[in-house]
């Protein structure tokens, strides 16, 4: 009898934890609490119920149900790097509120202040806390999150620390920054970085990294490009080889390779979708790179403002209209993989396009996309470039917005979000409703 009624209250203290625990709005815990460091319950099965999302062929998919999934999203690479805990929750919870899934942001930081790796496989736990705490609140909020590994630019470090740490380990290494995608060194340093993000055990949920449904994909590189044009068949080979070690530690997570989506030479006539002839030079190929056995979907960006400064907003359009065609025509018919326009930005500075006008190129890419969702095909989605809140202007670029200060913007991305969940029903956080008038 004793032991059943001790049994009885140790229940009910757990029930009474659980309960406080999931009626913890999200963000008002350890954000207001002091950030990463406050109050923590890492306790896996009281985490918000979500599913790893699959694929099936050329369309995303939930991994339990097989229901499709067709994303709207938004980019905010500083949700690690954020001076408050506070700020990445808001930014979060504000993208659910305009019915946006899926957030990519930063999973680096690499030597220099406040970095997440100091070197080569030396992190600071304090910096891998607030990554734990963004991927937290990200499934308290109902988002997923791509999480990209590694910068091809030298912003947050990117490939060229990993050079300069391998010249001052004593490697034989050119100054080339080519050199990351070939070099033993260097690769064996990208290798154990991965290992230790996907074998991360969060301290706020007590969920591993790599059997977190809440982190929708994996991306090798933001951008990758080449210096040399001899360097294209090694950066394929690192593709290929970064995205098989990624499956032998993570078998529950798709991979992407975070290409910009331009076309390789000998493309013959997809030569003529490029933006420039400049394009073809970079060591990329949509196709080829996308290919690869273990990457699981196409990303694609589109810039039209940055890559034909010159042209009328008319051309703009156009370009911008065979631009997304070609990709989801290629990933449909000829890759056989779901395609997402992982970045759409437009210049946000007045003389350059009215909040009208960028909402067309905007509305380009929106329309085609849920088309392309409308008939189960490649389409998966677009993620905007990018959002931000009040507070985060260090972290502004000229295709940086306060969603809610540009309302006709806000208004479009909450109708694109509501167009695709009444083709496929509720998927993700069952609070969020489309609230546009029918």
């Amino acid at each position: 009898m004793w032991r059943g009624t001790r049994m009885h209250s140790l229940l009910g203290v757990l029930l009474l934890l659980a309960l406080a625990y999931l009626n913890w709005l999200p963000g008002r815990g350890p954000s207001s609490a002091g950030g990463p460091g406050g109050f923590k319950l890492p306790m896996p099965w009281l985490q918000p119920p979500m599913s790893f999302v699959g694929r099936a062929g050329t369309h995303f998919v939930d991994a339990v149900t097989g229901a499709p999934i067709y994303v709207n999203g938004w980019n905010s690479y500083w949700l690690l790097s954020a001076r408050s805990p506070a700020l990445s929750a808001e930014m979060l919870r504000r993208g659910r509120r305009m019915g946006l899934t899926v957030c990519r942001t930063w999973a680096f930081s690499d030597g220099g202040p406040g970095a997440l790796q100091i070197s080569p496989g030396r992190f600071s736990e304090p910096v891998f806390q607030m990554l734990d705490y963004v991927i937290y609140e990200a499934r308290r909020n109902h988002v997923r999150l791509i999480l990209c590994l590694v910068n091809n630019l030298d912003n947050f470090g990117g490939k060229a620390q990993y050079v300069q740490w391998a010249q001052a380990a004593g490697a034989n290494v050119t100054n080339s920054t080519d050199s990351f995608f070939s070099h033993p060194t260097i690769k064996g340093y990208y290798m154990e970085y991965v290992k230790a993000i996907l074998t991360r055990r969060n301290s706020y949920s007590g969920i591993k990294y790599c059997d977190e449904p809440a982190i929708f994909a994996w991306e090798l590189m933001n951008e990758p490009r080449c210096v040399s044009n001899s360097s294209g068949p090694h950066i394929q080979a690192w593709i290929e080889e970064m995205a098989a070690y990624i499956k032998s530690l993570d078998t529950k997570h798709l991979i992407t390779v975070g290409i910009e989506g331009f076309y390789g030479p000998g493309r013959g006539e997809r030569l003529g979708v490029n933006p420039g002839d400049w394009a073809a030079s970079l060591c990329s190929d949509f196709i080829q790179n996308s290919a690869v056995k273990d990457i699981d979907f196409a990303s694609v960006h589109a810039y039209p403002d940055s890559w034909l400064p010159k042209a009328s907003m008319e051309e703009k359009v156009k370009y911008l209209s065979v631009w997304v065609d070609s990709h989801l025509n290629d990933s449909e018919y000829v890759l056989r993989k779901p395609v997402l326009f992982s970045e759409v930005g437009y210049l946000q500075h007045a003389e350059a396009n009215s909040t009208v006008d960028g909402d067309t190129l905007l509305k380009v890419v929106y329309d085609k996309l849920y088309n392309s969702a409308k008939k189960l095909q490649a389409g998966g989605g677009a993620l905007i470039w990018q959002l931000m809140v009040e507070g985060t202007q260090m972290y502004h670029d000229n295709f940086s917005m306060v969603a809610r200060d540009r309302p006709s913007t806000y208004n479009l991305i909450k109708e694109q979000s509501c167009r695709l969940q009444s083709l496929y029903g509720k998927e993700g956080d069952p609070s969020w409703q489309c609230s546009l008038p029918p």
